[in-house]
Order: C-alpha cells, then sequence, then structure tokens
C-alpha cells in the first residue's frame, strides 16, 4: 500500500498490513455488508447475502409525529417557524428552540452546549441559530474552529436559514471567502447590510483578543480546540458550544469532562466564588498575560443540549455500528475501582503488548484494543483514525501497557492504566545524514535524529539508536498518581536491560506463523476468511523478562510544552535540547524535545547530551527576548532547570568562572559602580536596567561560581528583567506580588550579585600586586631553627605577676637614685680620729648611760671633727690663690688696652 511508505525508516522498513487483516475480517461481521470482485462476484466473506426484508412502514413514527406537530404550532411565529421547517428531527428542532430562547433573552451572561455524536446535524443546528441572530438584529457574531474548512456545513446552514427569512444573496448579503491557500477558499466572513450592518466573522481559536465587542460567538467542534483556548473564547457575551462527544471530533483536550463540568459547577450559587479552573488546566506556556487574565465569568447561565436521533445514518443502523467498532469510535473508558482501592505504582508491572495478536480481530484482543484506545480518547491528544493504522502497521512503534498487579485465579482481562507508545529511531546510513543536511531536507520517520542532527549540524548523531516515547496515556481516573512515571521508570530500566533474563526469554521462545506472510494457495472466492487460531499467534501481554530489548543509546519524547507536561518529565531526567520558535496551529503550544540516556550509560557515553544541553541553554537564554518573552517566567525557569540538570558536570568546572578580563569587557568600573549604588539603596532601579542582560546571563550560565544561589522567586524576577526583558507590573502580574515586594527582592538579589561581581575585580587587583618576602627563620620552642609559626600561643604570666614584676624593678631602681645622691655628698669633713679627746670623753659618757648610773644627763653626745679646721684653711689658701690670679690677669689686661 502506498501509505505504508511513510511508516518506512532508514532502520525499519518492513511493513506488516496488520489493519488489512482487521479490517476484512470486520467486514465479515457486518450484517448489511456485501463484498464484491471486480467482475461483480459475490464473495463468500460477505453477510449481506442472508438478508433478510424488513417489514413495511405502515405509518409515521413517533418522533415524524412530534416534529411535524411541532413545525405546525410554530408555523406563524417569527423567525423561528420557519427556521424549524429545516429541522430534520425533533431533537434538531428542540435544540434550535433552545438556541432561539437564549437569543430572544440578550443576555451577556448565557452559554448554549450541545453535544452529540457524529451525524446528528449538530453543525445545520447552529447555523439555523445564528440566522436567527441576524433576524433579532445581532450585530456582531464571531464563529471559530479548529479550521475554517470545518465550518462548511454550519455556512451552508446559515445560507439556508437566510433564505428562509427572505434573505438574498449580493441584495442583502455578500459572502467573503479566504485567500490562504491552505484553506482551499473556505468561507470566513458574511456580510449582512439588510436593516443595519451585520457581520458574521471566522477567528482563529487563539484570537480571543478580538472579542471586545461580541455579542455571539459560535464555538464549533470545540473537542479538538485546546481547553485553554476554550476558556478564553468564554467571555460577556452569548457563547454557543458544539462537540462531537464520541469519535475523532470529540477525542481532544476531555471538553464535556471539564470544561462543562466546571461551566455547571459556575452556576450554582454555593460555588460561584469558589470555582477555580485546575491546575492541570492552567493555559500554556506561550499564553500571553492579557489572554490569561481573561477568564470566564462566575455568574453564567447554562444550557445543555444533545441529540440522539442520527440524521446521516438511520436508527440503530449496522453499517454505523460497524464503523464505530473498526476505528474504535465508541471506545469509553470503564469506572474507577469500586471494590478494591487503586494499587500502589511500585505494584504494578509493564508488559510489552503483541500488535500481531492485538490486532487479529479475536474477540478477547478486540476487548482490550477499544479499552486501549479509550485511554487515548480521554487522554490530551488529537486522534485521527489514521493513528490507529499507525498503530498497527508501523514497524518501528511499539506498544507497552501498565497494568495492576494480576492474580493467579483471574480469569480476564485486565484493565490497562497506562499505554504507552514507543517508536525505535536513529540508526541513519552516513551518506542519508549528509545528503540530507547538505539539501537542507529530511526524510520521514526518525524525528528526533533529523531535528538535533539539523539543529545542532551534527551528523554523528543519527547514527545513534533511540526510543521516542509518542504517547503516554493514562486512565482518566488514575492522573497525578505516579502510574506515568512508573511506567516510563520501567520502561527505561527494560531498555537498560535491568529486566532482561536469557532463561525466561529461552522459556518463552517460540516460533508462530508470520502475520505478513501470503498463503498463494487462499482465494477470497472460494475461502471465508477466519481469525487465526489461538496457537498460531503469541502471547497478548508480555513479561519484559521474557523479551530481548533493543540495543538503545536514549531515550527521547516530544511533546507541546506546557507546565505539567515539563514538570514531569523533568522528574523523569528528560533534558531540553530543542524548543520550537513557534506556536503549533492545532494546540497552540511549543513543540519541545527532551532526552535522557538509560540507566546503563556512564559519563562518557553521555557526553554529548552534556554538550547539546549546554549549547541549548545558551541559545535559549537568548532566545528569551525574543519568542519566548510570551513565556511565564516560572515556565522559563523550569525549562533551564531541566536543562542545567544534563550541564551539571561541565558547570562544575572552576575554569568556567567568569574571569576579570571577561568582565571588563561586558561591564566598566562606572556599570559596577551603578550596581553597587543601586544595592547600598542610592539610585533606582531604572538606572540598571541597560546591564541586567549581563548579569543574569552570568548567573544562569552558572558563572558566578557555586556560592552565590537565589531563591526561586528571586531567579523569576532576574529571569522576567533581565532576559525577557519585561516591565516590573508584569513582572507584579505573573506572579502575583505588590510591586514593592518585588522591588525588594530584586534589590537583595542585586546586592548578592553586586558583591561577587566586586570579588572578581578585587581578584585581578589582587594579581597585580607583588608577593610578600618569606619570612626569617626563628627559633623554636625545642631550641631548633625554624619558620615563624602563624598561630597564637597563651602567655606564660598572669597580670597579677607582670604588675608585681614591674613595682619591684620600680622599687629597685628608686633605691639605686637614692644610693646615688648619698653617694655624691662630701663626707670627708665629718672624720673623726681614734685619738681625738672628745671621742674618749663621748665613749665615757656613753657607757655611763648604758650603766645607768648618769641620770639627768643629756644623751646627746656631740664629738668634734678633727678635719674640719684644716680642711677650712685648706680651702681659705685656695681661694687666696685664685684671687691673686685674677687680680694679675686684670692689671694684664689694663697694660694691653693701655
Amino acid at each position: 500500500m502506498d501509505v505504508h511508505s511513510r511508516y518506512r525508516t532508514s532502520a525499519h522498513d518492513t511493513v506488516t498490513a496488520r489493519f488489512n487483516e482487521r479490517f476484512i475480517l470486520s467486514l465479515g461481521s457486518c450484517d448489511d455488508c456485501l463484498v464484491l470482485d471486480d467482475e461483480l462476484n459475490v464473495l463468500p466473506i460477505s453477510r449481506g447475502k442472508d438478508i433478510k426484508p424488513i417489514e413495511e412502514d405502515r405509518g409515521k413514527g413517533k418522533e415524524e409525529s412530534g416534529l411535524k406537530d411541532l413545525k405546525d404550532s410554530l408555523a406563524d411565529t417569527k423567525p423561528v417557524g420557519e427556521l424549524v421547517k429545516l429541522a430534520k428531527t425533533i431533537d434538531q428542532a428542540q435544540a434550535i428552540l433552545t438556541f432561539v430562547d437564549a437569543i430572544a433573552e440578550k443576555t451577556l451572561s448565557s452559554t448554549v452546549t450541545l453535544t452529540a455524536g457524529r451525524g446528528r446535524g449538530k453543525s445545520a443546528a447552529l447555523g439555523l441559530a445564528i440566522a436567527a441572530a441576524i433576524a433579532h438584529g445581532y450585530s456582531n457574531i464571531f464563529v471559530t474552529s479548529p479550521t475554517p474548512e470545518n465550518l462548511k456545513t454550519l455556512f451552508d446552514f446559515i445560507f439556508k436559514g437566510l433564505d428562509a427569512l427572505g434573505y438574498e444573496e449580493h441584495l442583502d448579503y455578500d459572502i467573503a471567502q479566504s485567500t490562504n491557500p491552505d484553506f482551499n477558499k473556505a468561507i470566513v466572513r458574511v456580510n449582512i447590510f439588510r436593516q443595519h450592518r451585520q457581520t458574521i466573522q471566522y477567528i482563529q481559536p487563539e484570537d480571543a483578543h478580538v472579542l471586545g465587542q461580541a455579542e455571539l460567538v459560535i464555538i464549533d467542534e470545540a473537542a479538538a480546540i485546546p481547553l485553554p483556548l476554550v476558556r478564553n473564547l468564554i467571555g460577556p457575551y452569548l457563547v454557543f458550544m458544539a462537540s462531537t462527544i464520541n469519535g475523532y471530533e470529540g477525542t481532544g483536550r476531555s471538553l464535556s469532562l471539564k470544561l462543562i463540568q466546571q461551566l455547571r459547577e459556575s452556576t450554582r450559587p454555593s460555588l460561584t466564588k469558589d470555582a477555580q479552573a485546575t491546575e492541570e488546566d492552567a493555559p500554556t506556556a506561550s499564553s500571553s498575560r492579557k489572554a490569561t487574565a481573561r477568564a470566564p465569568p462566575k455568574a453564567r447561565t447554562l444550557r445543555e443540549i444533545k441529540l440522539e436521533t442520527p440524521i446521516r445514518y438511520a436508527a440503530g443502523d449496522k453499517v454505523e455500528k460497524w464503523l464505530n467498532g473498526l476505528l474504535c469510535l465508541d471506545a469509553s473508558v470503564l469506572p474507577k475501582f469500586t471494590h478494591q482501592g487503586c494499587p500502589h505504582p511500585s505494584e504494578c508491572e509493564l508488559f510489552y503488548v503483541a500488535r500481531d495478536t492485538l490486532f487479529s480481530y479475536h474477540p478477547a484482543s478486540e476487548v482490550f484494543l477499544q479499552r486501549m484506545m479509550a485511554l487515548y480518547v480521554a487522554s490530551h491528544y488529537k486522534n485521527q483514525p489514521n493513528d490507529l493504522q499507525l498503530l498497527s502497521d508501523a514497524p518501528a512503534h511499539h506498544l507497552f501497557v501498565l497494568l495492576p498487579p494480576i492474580k493467579d485465579d483471574e480469569s480476564h482481562l485486565p484493565e490497562p492504566l497506562v499505554v504507552l507508545q514507543v517508536a525505535l529511531e536513529g540508526r541513519i546510513s552516513k551518506a542519508a545524514i549528509m545528503e540530507g543536511l547538505s539539501r537542507g531536507y529530511r526524510a520521514g520517520g526518525d524525528m528526533i535524529p533529523w531535528l538535533i542532527s539539523q539543529q545542532f549540524q551534527e551528523s554523528k548523531f543519527a547514527l545513534l539508536s533511540g526510543a521516542r516515547i509518542v504517547r503516554v496515556a493514562t486512565h482518566p481516573d488514575y492522573t497525578s498518581m505516579g502510574y506515568g512515571a512508573r511506567a516510563v521508570q520501567c520502561l527505561n530500566a527494560f531498555y537498560s536491560g535491568e529486566y532482561f533474563n536469557l532463561d525466561e526469554e529461552a522459556e518463552a521462545e517460540q516460533s508462530y506463523p508470520d502475520a505478513s506472510r501470503i498463503d498463494e494457495s487462499t482465494s477470497l472466492l472460494t475461502d471465508r476468511p477466519t481469525v487465526r487460531a489461538v496457537n498460531a499467534m503469541p502471547p497478548l501481554l508480555q513479561r519484559l523478562g521474557e523479551r530481548r530489548p533493543e540495543t538503545l543509546d536514549y531515550l527521547g519524547v516530544s511533546y507541546g510544552l506546557t507546565p505539567q507536561l515539563l514538570r514531569f518529565w523533568k522528574r523523569a531526567g528528560f533534558v531540553p535540547l530543542y524548543l520550537r520558535q513557534t506556536q503549533s496551529e492545532l494546540t497552540g503550544e511549543h513543540t519541545c524535545v527532551m532526552v535522557r540516556g538509560l540507566n546503563s550509560s556512564t559519563e562518557e557515553e553521555l557526553q554529548w547530551l552534556s554538550e547539546f544541553a549546554k549549547d541549548f541553554r545558551r541559545r535559549f537564554l537568548t532566545l528569551l527576548s525574543f519568542k519566548f518573552r510570551e513565556f511565564g517566567s516560572v515556565t522559563a525557569l523550569s525549562v533551564l532547570e531541566a536543562a542545567n540538570a544534563g550541564v551539571k558536570k561541565l558547570d562544575e568546572d572552576p575554569t568556567r568562572e567568569l574571569t576579570p578580563t571577561e568582565l571588563g569587557f561586558h561591564m566598566s568600573p562606572f556599570d559596577l559602580k551603578r550596581l553597587e549604588s543601586y544595592a547600598n539603596n542610592m539610585l533606582d532601579y531604572h538606572v540598571i536596567l541597560d546591564l541586567l542582560p549581563a548579569v543574569a546571563t552570568f548567573y544562569f550560565e552558572k558563572r558566578m561560581g557555586a556560592e552565590i544561589r537565589l531563591s526561586a522567586v528571586q531567579s523569576s524576577i532576574l529571569l522576567a528583567l533581565g532576559l525577557q526583558r519585561k516591565t516590573i507590573e508584569e513582572v507584579e502580574a505573573e506572579l502575583q506580588l505588590p510591586v514593592n515586594q518585588a522591588l525588594a527582592l530584586f534589590g537583595k538579589l542585586v546586592r548578592k550579585l553586586s558583591k561577587r561581581l566586586q570579588d572578581v575585580q578585587k581578584a585581578a587587583i589582587e594579581a597585580t600586586i607583588p608577593e610578600a618576602p618569606p619570612k626569617l627563620p626563628v627559633a623554636t620552642d625545642d631550641g631548633t631553627e625554624g619558620q615563624a609559626g602563624t598561630s597564637w600561643k597563651p602567655v606564660e604570666t598572669s597580670l597579677e605577676d607582670e604588675l608585681k614584676e614591674a613595682g619591684s624593678e620600680a622599687t629597685r631602681a628608686l633605691r639605686e637614685r637614692q644610693r646615688q645622691m648619698i653617694d655624691s655628698l662630701d663626707l670627708s669633713k665629718y672624720a673623726i680620729t681614734d685619738a681625738a679627746t672628745d671621742w674618749n670623753m663621748a665613749g665615757t659618757q656613753v657607757a655611763k648611760l648604758a650603766a645607768g648610773g648618769a641620770e639627768g644627763k643629756s644623751t646627746v653626745v656631740t664629738v668634734k671633727s678633727t678635719a674640719a679646721a684644716g680642711q677650712k684653711r685648706k680651702t681659705d689658701e685656695d681661694g687666696g690663690a685664685k684671687g691673686k690670679e685674677k687680680k694679675g690677669a686684670r692689671r694684664s689686661l689694663k697694660k694691653a688696652k693701655r
């Protein structure tokens, strides 16, 4: 088949047509199917040849009679009577009446939701309702849908309704078609000018900001639009919303389970003030501040309409039943465990699903397939019929399911908690890589190898082998309970070889017929295809220990960036390597590619991942002031944290720290002085705004050292002001912080970073100062010579001892001075000889006094010095001689003058 060409890759080019086998077998189960060959021969597989005639309709049914009575009763009511005549079923007519009632009220706080299966006439009812709004004088009507091509039926019935009301084209209204070649000339605008100017305008789902003057907004196929965008479209005006509850048009974002439920709660008075959106439905990373601020009003009137009677098919049509079963359109999830609690994630096991058995059309396999597709429908994915064929026939895709603990006595298939779809990629030939890079194109499949090779211009990456996780579909009742993380963890362990057991593989190894092999002896003209025998198919579920894992180098994932998904994959250890700058037209999200190594990978083997993550971080920091400015600062910071996990080893290199020379290239001394002044509360923050990009780049590239750490809020403020170039008012709205608190936190972080930059500058100055000379050796306590110690030793003597010692020294010095003064005196004039008479008399007197015989006499003893007279005479002689010399000198002087 030509369609299989897009499923082939360089390493996987053998396609097994499992979808064809299941399709042919399903035809045999359809009672109203007649299969013919090119010669119009009825083949044995047909069950239509056994068709039985049905009884003739003997009258109109109850519904037809009710519809006719309703049309007759409204025949004279303008304008609704003319519009109801175009209804095909009683359900559709009642839906038109409900729409017209909401239009006639002309309130700006009403919502009408219309849900139905495929082929029930939803778009036709909306078209007729718009015609009724034109008749009631509504001027500004906006219509939105994933693409304008989806609105063909809606516009057709707008024109039928206008014709029924007497409007004529060119006289009363004009039609404008799109000039976009992608829209195939779809109608995007209708201008009505019969009474006054009225407009029906198509807008993109993300253009909610143009609804300022809207009076009526119609959202067709709302389930195919991301839930945050649908919520932004609801505002102070009348809203009509239609969605398919089953089928591929209704398999996105779980509209009926979330938004409609929130609208129901918002109509309750007790919940009007407390109704808030859950974190899972928060705006996407790329939502602008204005779009985020727009929220559905708290008090709105909700009307719900459901269409049951089919128009495209007859009631109970077997072909519709066959089609729904073949394409899994009616797949619905099972209710939550009621008889027992939810198992712990660590108790659940991951199993490999054999696709040959899953798509064999065996009754048990069909039940399990329907359950798996129900998880796809209920999860956050937009599905197509082609996805089912991709799941069955693509040779590089594999399926895993996470199952609760299975008891030995269980006889039924367990309910899958998580479905994992994995695509093996890589191992592209070097010639194909070089040709693709040189010509700027990439082949189909192998998304991550081609994308990373082009973004980094590294051809060797495509030679590696990896597994891309395509989908992680979790049961809606078990989200945020750890089952998805458990499934990814088990998948990583499987490809790391932790489950593989050679003994178990040998026991499970068994040869089965090749499903792609065609038996030449069979013929559709004579044989009737049947489901293969059970023993001819491999087990539907296979334990991971029984299967040999493929040799891989990495695990990867590609998804639309939202805060919740980013947090999930970051916790799983994945590192971002690519973030698309333009938004997806379908979801309004930016595609993000994340990669991680296996548990068995070494640091040397993952050196390429660190280099890629480092380059991604540098590019992302630069692009934050461009398209990524629309990101919330918290989301952008989370992306940086995920990238830092892959660059951790490189950031620990001390040579990457900021050098004084590099600092001088980016900032002058005046700039550093400005930062210091602001840190000291001497300047306004506007004065340093021009320095924030360089400072923020230094910090987020881990150039300031490991000791500089900012809190999460401070990092968000620095990223928003420095890299995203946002205003402080925008930071206030994002972080829900008053401006004064945000500026206070900003001042603290600037103080930290300014001090660090000053330290870098001081280090440059210290490098220019010569080193001090070495110290001379000094004697140590043990008497040897050594270097002087730098440590302090305790004083050996106390303060009191030192004071006493100082006092003793002062006393000794005083006594010494006194001794010197005494020695300087002339005592020779007091000399007494032993022969002196007075001395003898004094001795006799002392003896008497001692004996006590000299009572009444004086106790004072006087002795005359014998040297006093001689000394006096000598002194006088010396003085007379000197006087004569002086007189002689004077006489000589007088004679000389004469």
